[in-house]
């Protein structure tokens, strides 16, 4: 059984899921840390895993007078294992995340994009293996609709609280995002439950009822 320092993320995106992490924290008495929105796939079916990167996004009519300057920065600040977390609060009036920026983002060592709001050129995302989970699509550029007003601050998804520096899981059953206080206790427990998970499943497999094997391990 590993200890937690010594799952590494790479672990992480091998064996655990969005699901077990939020259980995790719920346990722990942590019972909103998964937005309850829908946040999609759009481009890559699989576990994303990595730090938050933050940026704060507006909407707005009028000319810009520094065109995606601070969203720029954002990305030029990214290091190894980061996932953008793009606070766009739902909306739909633009694509705020696209194939340029997931480019310059991975070039950076990004992982991925969570994107609470709208995203396009998506065929292209899909051809890099970028993994983007978003409300859904817009063909709209950004230019002169919407901005990044603030960076690597705390943000909020749907009333959760994302962090710079956060863990946060997501998957196609949705995003978790993990403080980092109890990110050590969270992340063991979680890996602790697959591994029962695991040995639970192999009972039922082997003609043992579901009743006994909550009974006898207690995991579901």
């Amino acid at each position: 059984m590993a200890d937690s320092e010594e799952i590494t993320l790479g672990m992480m995106r091998k064996h655990l899921y969005a699901a077990v992490v939020c259980d995790a924290l719920d346990s722990l008495g942590f019972r909103n840390q998964s937005p309850r929105i829908a946040l999609h796939p759009q481009t890559v079916d699989a576990v994303l895993v990595g730090r938050c990167q933050t940026t704060l996004w507006t909407d707005m009519a009028h000319e810009d007078p520094a065109p995606y300057a601070l969203e720029l920065e954002a990305v030029d600040a990214c290091v190894a294992d980061d996932v953008m977390i793009a606070a766009a609060h739902g909306s739909a009036r633009s694509g705020v995340w696209g194939e340029l920026l997931s480019t310059a983002a991975m070039n950076r060592g990004c992982v991925g994009a969570i994107v609470d709001g709208s995203v396009r050129d998506v065929r292209q995302m899909r051809a890099m293996h970028f993994p983007v989970f978003a409300r859904g699509r817009c063909i709209y550029d950004s230019l002169n609709r919407q901005r990044v007003i603030d960076c690597n601050v705390p943000v909020e998804i749907d009333g959760v609280t994302f962090s710079p520096g956060d863990l946060v899981i997501a998957d196609t059953d949705g995003v978790v995002v993990v403080p980092q206080d109890v990110e050590h206790e969270a992340i063991q427990l979680a890996w602790n439950k697959v591994n029962a998970e695991n040995v639970t499943r192999d009972a039922i497999k082997g003609g043992m009822k579901a009743t006994e094997a909550y009974r006898k391990y207690g995991v579901l």
